[in-house]
């Protein structure tokens, strides 16, 4: 029982272990507090249900039930029974945790904060794999079967980070499946009774036999070519080589930050920060450009039934040159300028934010490439945490009557192709085909489209509803009219690919509250999404279909105006425009002013943002406790070795009477002034410490030797080079001997002064790892704490065995047939 309690343990420990990988997942640690508490109620749930001997089924039972109340104390609904007895409100609030966490998934982005459905199904997930865990490697003994289920877990991460999965939850995970592969291998061979060698020597716990070390060797290089490998080849994403790959700049490549940019939800990620109630600082910019438009950072030009994504992107690396985007023609402006973008670290995305067509870049390596069908500047190895890099690029301005006179895109063109696929909702081509009625051009279709989106036929900038570019999603926008950018966006380049026009979705960050003496400082709050239009010759076009008073910062332009705001007024092209320059007229023209919320307020509780609370004293506690904690073995060492050592320096000298010879010719002397029991009782502490001390220097120790056979082996064992130490040992072993066997104990010897001799040889000749442990985690203190709970077991299994057969033995029809019987 005592080796299936400590594998029951061994189990959950490593399905924790497994857990490792979540950590890339999460932002806080949350998740792994409540992982911890449902593991260790399921494996307790199982040592008891093993304790009164129940079938495997019985105990599959019991950890199922163990994991059900563990989950409703963590996560109630508010109708239990004693805070954590589930009831019928409780299945159905676990219910509703499971269907939002569906939602969150999709809503939120890598890494995700503390949302309560997630840390629900985390919870639920990594309970459930200890309950297979356990039943694998404990109950069927198939512990190689228990990494099936770890592995799932570990595929969690592997699903979101395609291309750049972190080694080091890997490493974690699979020291935990080794340890549990280790502790069901010794315990099998504990079964075959004490090992010895081939002198006949005993072998200790310690001890590993050849074939164990050799297993030990080749699973740690096992494991680590497992992890350097992959870093290592060619052609292997996130490969050591690619880190040193070609190109000039300072592009790091680090393994487990880069990933295919398309295996991004991009739309998820804007969902994700928006909802954030901390403003995170993400982007800080400066460039020559009086009034710049949007910063852009990726492009979703795949629309599917689910939404827009984004494809995957092809290019060249920037250190080979950009194309150059000059467009000549009546109607055209074109100017350059030069900016330079500073990301922080809450950016970690393998997409740059530049400014519309950059033709030079400066500070990038080869690890980035440029798209310039998607404009965009991306990596497959490498992300824009903490980057610094300054680039040129071209602003383009547009008239009206020059995209008029932009001629419609064959219907053979691979962009009209591409970028016109729409999924068949009824109801947005019947919309688009009343909208684009009598228009000629592509320019007044779009206008149409674009002009639709206004106060004038009710829609409004609204925080309450939530974001989708699904067909359903879509239909309920229409009909609700009311959304806030990521709606208006992907609404707008549906209708607009509807219409035959190809059109794309946008991502990146609109200018703020303006620009500083430093430039533009870009918050998650700025984050933004607009609509691009293709038109022949000029290229993409940018429209923002977003009320403009809901937009921190909001551009609009000469063919593309802000269609809330009175007819007279045309702003400038590239000219920010806030609900400060509209005054009155924008006011009334404009929603009610309770739904004039801006970007800033995208997350929940918008207003002045949220301080929270440092986290350091959080941290500092726990490694606080964490240090005390594993002090404890020391200090238990500690306080024992000088409790026994000033029992032994306190005894009291005994004066030697000679008694003379007896009748058998043996020298008797007699003790007097010593109390027996006192010197019999620090005899019995001296040799006590000696054999601790034995254990912690891992020197082998025999409990069926006598003290003296014991001190003659350590003197001519391992003393051999101290002739003091020698017969400090042999005077230990004498007084253990005079304590235990004889009528009078030994007195009048310094035990104290040889304990000090010996424990100084045995630390000189062991080595430094030995040192350590001796000192920091006691071997003795850990085989006594051992001890002591496994006897406890036993004492409890052996209490447990005696009542249950009380119980079997009871029988009420015994008392039925003697009361029958008088």
């Amino acid at each position: 029982m005592t080796a299936t309690r400590n594998l029951g343990f061994v189990a959950a420990a490593a399905t924790l272990l497994s857990a490792a990988p979540l950590s890339a997942i999460f932002e806080r640690w949350t998740w792994l507090i409540q992982a911890v508490i449902a593991v260790a109620v399921v494996a307790g749930a199982a040592a008891l249900t093993r304790l009164v001997r129940a079938p495997l089924w019985g105990q599959v039972l019991g950890m199922l039930a163990g994991l059900v109340l563990a989950l409703t104390w963590i996560f109630p609904s508010g109708g239990e029974l004693v805070a954590f007895v589930p009831t019928p409100a409780t299945f159905a609030h676990f219910g509703e945790l499971v269907g939002a966490s569906v939602q969150d998934m999709r809503s939120y982005g890598v890494k995700v904060p503390d949302a309560k459905p997630l840390l629900f199904v985390s919870a639920l997930g990594i309970g459930g794999v200890a309950v297979v865990v356990d039943v694998l490697a404990v109950g069927l003994r198939r512990p190689a079967l228990a990494g099936l289920p770890m592995l799932a877990i570990y595929s969690v991460p592997v699903a979101v980070y395609v291309d750049s999965v972190p080694a080091v939850p890997f490493v974690v995970g699979t020291a935990g499946y080794l340890w549990l592969l280790v502790a069901d291998n010794v315990d099998r061979v504990r079964r075959f009774g004490r090992r010895f060698t081939g002198d006949g020597r005993g072998v200790d716990v310690w001890e590993s036999s050849p074939l164990a070390a050799a297993g030990r060797r080749l699973a740690v290089v096992g494991v680590a070519l497992a992890v350097v490998l992959p870093l290592a080849v060619p052609g292997m994403t996130g490969g050591l080589l690619d880190t040193l790959g070609s190109g000039a700049g300072n592009g790091t490549g680090r393994a487990g930050q880069g990933g295919n940019p398309s295996k991004v939800d991009l739309f998820a990620r804007l969902s994700g920060e928006l909802n954030q109630s901390e403003v995170v600082e993400m982007v800080k910019v400066t460039t020559t450009e009086p009034s710049p438009f949007y910063l852009r950072f990726g492009v979703l030009d795949k629309l599917r039934a689910d939404g827009f994504r984004m494809g995957d992107p092809t290019g060249q690396p920037v250190t080979r040159g950009l194309p150059d985007p000059t467009r000549a023609g009546e109607g055209v402006e074109q100017q350059q300028h030069r900016a330079t973008v500073e990301v922080t670290k809450n950016f970690p995305m393998p997409l740059l934010p530049v400014y519309g067509e950059p033709v030079r870049t400066e500070e990038l390596g080869g690890n980035w490439l440029y798209d310039s069908a998607l404009q965009v500047i991306y990596s497959n190895r490498d992300n824009a945490r903490d980057k610094r890099y300054s680039f040129d690029y071209v602003r383009s301005a547009y008239s009206p009557a020059a995209l008029r006179r932009a001629p419609s895109l064959p219907a053979d063109h691979p962009v009209r192709v591409q970028q016109t696929e729409t999924p068949p909702v009824s109801q947005v081509d019947t919309l688009v085909s009343d909208l684009i009625q009598g228009k000629r051009t592509d320019y007044d279709k779009v206008r149409a489209i674009y002009d639709y989106f206004s106060s004038d036929n009710g829609f409004t900038y609204s925080l309450t509803t939530k974001g989708g570019t699904s067909g359903q999603d879509i239909v309920n926008f229409l009909s609700n009219k009311a959304g806030f950018c990521q709606q208006y966006a992907a609404a707008m380049a549906w209708l607009v690919r509807a219409a035959g026009i190809p059109a794309r979705v946008v991502l990146g960050f609109t200018n703020g509250t303006g620009r500083t003496g430093e430039g533009y400082v870009l918050t998650n709050r700025n984050l933004h999404a607009w609509t691009e239009v293709y038109f022949d010759g000029m290229g993409w076009v940018p429209f923002d279909a977003t009320p403009a008073y809901g937009v921190q910062g909001s551009a609009r332009s000469a063919w593309a105006p802000d269609t809330d705001a009175p007819e007279s007024v045309t702003p400038e092209a590239g000219t920010p425009s806030d609900p400060g320059e509209n005054g009155p007229s924008a006011e009334a023209a404009g929603p009610d002013p309770a739904d004039r919320e801006t970007d800033a307020g995208l997350a929940i509780g918008a207003g002045d943002p949220t301080r929270q609370a440092p986290a350091w004293p959080w941290w500092t506690a726990g490694a606080l406790l964490l240090l005390i904690l594993l002090a404890v073995p020391a200090l238990r060492r500690v306080a024992l070795r000088r409790r026994r050592g000033t029992r032994v320096a306190a005894a009291p000298q005994a004066t030697m009477v000679d008694a003379g010879t007896g009748r058998d010719g043996v020298e008797r002397t007699i003790v007097v002034g010593v109390d027996p029991a006192r010197a019999r009782a620090d005899a019995h502490a001296a040799w006590d410490e000696l054999l601790d001390t034995l254990v912690d220097y891992r020197v082998r120790v025999d409990r069926t030797e006598t003290p003296r056979a014991t001190a003659e082996r350590l003197a001519t064992d391992a003393l051999t080079e101290d002739v003091s130490a020698a017969a400090a040992a042999r005077l230990l072993g004498r007084a253990e001997e005079r304590a235990r066997y004889a009528r009078d104990p030994l007195a009048g010897e310094e035990l104290n002064p040889a304990l000090r001799s010996v424990r100084g040889v045995l630390a000189g000749r062991a080595d430094r790892r030995t040192r350590l442990l001796a000192t920091v985690l006691p071997p003795s203190v850990l085989l006594r704490w051992r001890t002591a709970v496994s006897d406890t077991s036993s004492r409890v299994v052996a209490t447990t065995g005696a009542a249950r057969y009380r119980l079997l033995r009871w029988n009420p029809r015994r008392l039925l047939a003697s009361r029958s019987g008088h």
